[in-house]
């Protein structure tokens, strides 16, 4: 034991100096108390030495580092202050010095053997920080001038603490702010929703150390609180449990859009008990434009867990987890809508080609060849092929509503139904675009029209009537020599009163007739090249002498390969008819 009068005012003074030293020289917490309760050693031989601090909120003294003292006994401490000697020197305000323990109605034993006790506050800026407790086994042990270094030391000390707490504060909010920021963008990127809550939950493990977590979302009809994902323990488990809005602590924290921090739920009325093992909770509202949509609810088994700084880290984060989840519901919805619309546009689909031939009719002196590509999955040209009485004559549709897609598509399935509604009547080429026009008259839909050619091929006769109304002028070619039919008119479904022309071809064997819609022409290359009707007539002349449906295959190719892997600006159709070599009979 150093004696108070082995230490002259000028070693005081240099110790004083040495104190001053490091706690100018460490940020560190627990080194600054550990170095501090070496420096105190060295001038007062104690046998138990203890820094407590003060928990503003409780009134209580804890002890943060300790020497002497049963570790399982210090971690329990608490002392309120204006209780024991230390809790009494921080009410106080000023060292209280106790000869023997024993005789004195404020000390709290540790369980280690102690006689007599020192007890200094830590004071800073008039506000008790903590107290420094030093004890020894003798009676009378501490005397007059251990208390005035000590008291010098602590006023040193107090400083140090204060910076060390302002210092590991400041570092845990930038690594707090640089995790939530973290956080935040690696959240931004999911947005399927049980994978979302799920790195939710693993996100907040970073940040507090909780023990139970739950993701509460609000039902449609927004009267209670479902849970949607849950953690026990790291380990995942499904809860069916739902919560009324205002009931319980998630309930509250919904209905009031506010945080709940409760540190000892079985002494809150409104705690609902699913956890038995649950003591504290937080539950943080998920607020998304001004609406609460949910509930973040952590729990944990310890009393007083969860602090106000824990709140304000959550409260901070659910802001960016609640526009999570609203991205990644919405996202659902769409999915959700676009499988909808594929089958829907599947079955659209599926109806669109049970509408088209499913194979061209068999003529014993013409060949029939078409096709049809969508610009979309479903699209608004159409082609049809309708006998009339006589067996030799054959009638030829094909069409271009305005528009694309479903829209077009519908005006397309009407058209065909008109259409073939007209045909028992078995008109001229030009009456069956007059008759088609006149019903489309009046049944006026904003926007929608149709371009058609219609014609009727005779072939017993080897005659072919063609009467146009908007689609490109047709190809004819023969021997080789391409004739451009000059039939063209009004699209159907504009004007009632409009009057269409009909031209008639006398054919021979080997004549191309070719059919076709604007989507053939207005096809571009990435240069922004059409195709153009110079393209169809090069490809026609190049393949006269092929078969019907090599001719259209061999356009679609050179389409094709012109557009180089690009999509499909509009709906595309080509119908050829080829006139046949006549066989004599042997």
């Amino acid at each position: 034991m150093t004696q108070p009068g082995d230490k002259t005012p000028a070693k005081i003074d240099a110790f004083l100096l040495e104190v001053a030293d490091v706690v100018n020289a460490t940020l560190d917490l627990e080194t600054l108390l550990r170095r501090v309760s070496e420096l105190v050693r060295r001038v007062i031989d104690y046998e138990i030495f203890a820094i407590m601090l003060l928990n503003e909120k409780t009134q209580e003294l804890r002890i943060r580092y300790q020497v002497g003292h049963p570790p399982e006994i210090a971690e329990r401490i608490r002392v309120k202050v204006g209780q024991g000697i230390t809790g009494l020197a921080a009410e106080r305000r000023e060292a209280v010095l106790v000869n023997d323990v024993q005789n004195s109605e404020h000390y709290i034993s540790s369980g280690a053997v102690a006689r007599s006790e020192l007890a200094v506050p830590l004071i800073i800026k008039n506000r008790v920080i903590g107290v420094i407790d030093i004890e020894a086994p003798q009676t009378n042990y501490f005397t007059e001038e251990h208390k005035f270094v000590l008291s010098l030391v602590a006023s040193r000390v107090a400083i140090g603490v204060e910076n060390a707490r302002l210092y590991t504060r400041v570092a845990r909010q930038a690594k707090t702010l640089g995790l939530l920021n973290e956080i935040s963008r690696d959240l931004t990127s999911i947005l399927n929703l049980d994978q979302l809550l799920k790195r939710v939950g693993e996100s907040l493990a970073r940040l507090i150390d909780y023990q139970m977590f739950s993701v509460l979302l609000l039902d449609a009809s927004e009267t209670k609180l479902q849970h949607r994902f849950s953690l026990r323990f790291n380990e995942s488990i499904h809860l069916k449990h739902d919560i009324p809005m205002g009931l319980g602590l998630v309930g509250h924290a919904a209905k009031n859009n506010e945080a709940v921090l409760v540190p000892d739920v079985t002494k809150d009325p409104r705690y609902i008990k699913l956890n038995p093992e649950t003591r504290s909770e937080l539950c943080v509202p998920l607020v998304y434009k001004d609406k609460v949509i949910g509930v973040l609810d952590l729990e944990h088994t310890r009393r007083g867990f969860f602090t106000d700084e824990h709140r304000r880290t959550v409260t901070t984060l659910a802001a960016q987890i609640a526009v999570a989840i609203e991205n990644a519901r919405l996202y659902e919805r769409i999915h959700r809508q676009e499988q909808r619309l594929e089958k829907d546009l599947s079955l659209a689909r599926e109806l669109q080609y049970r509408l088209l031939p499913q194979c061209c009719p068999v003529l014993p002196h013409g060949e029939l060849a078409a096709r049809f590509t969508p610009a979309r999955a479903i699209g608004g040209d159409l082609y049809d092929f309708i006998s009339y009485a006589g067996d030799s004559v054959s009638a030829i549709a094909i069409g271009d509503v305005s528009g694309k897609g479903a829209p077009a598509a519908i005006y397309a399935a009407l058209v065909s139904g008109i259409l073939r509604s007209h045909a028992a009547e078995e008109p001229g080429a030009a009456e069956m675009l007059s008759a088609i026009n006149l019903s489309l008259a009046e049944r006026p839909i904003d926007g929608q029209f149709v371009s058609m050619i219609y014609a009727i091929w005779s072939d017993r006769d080897k005659v072919i009537q063609i009467a146009n109304s908007g689609l490109p002028r047709p190809i004819y070619c023969h021997h080789g020599k391409i004739e451009r039919i000059e039939a063209t008119g009004l699209p159907l479904g504009l004007f009632p009163t409009a009057e269409y022309d009909e031209l008639t071809y006398n054919a021979h064997a080997g004549d191309v007739f070719v059919f076709f819609s604007d989507g053939i022409l207005d096809a571009s290359n990435p240069a922004g090249q059409l195709f153009g009707r110079d393209g169809v007539t090069e490809i026609v002349q190049r393949n006269w002498e092929r078969t019907a449906d090599e001719i259209v295959t061999a356009i679609f190719d050179a389409v094709n390969k012109h557009v180089a892997g690009g999509e499909a600006f509009d709906d595309q159709t080509v119908v050829a008819i080829k006139v046949k070599e006549h066989k004599k009979k042997k």
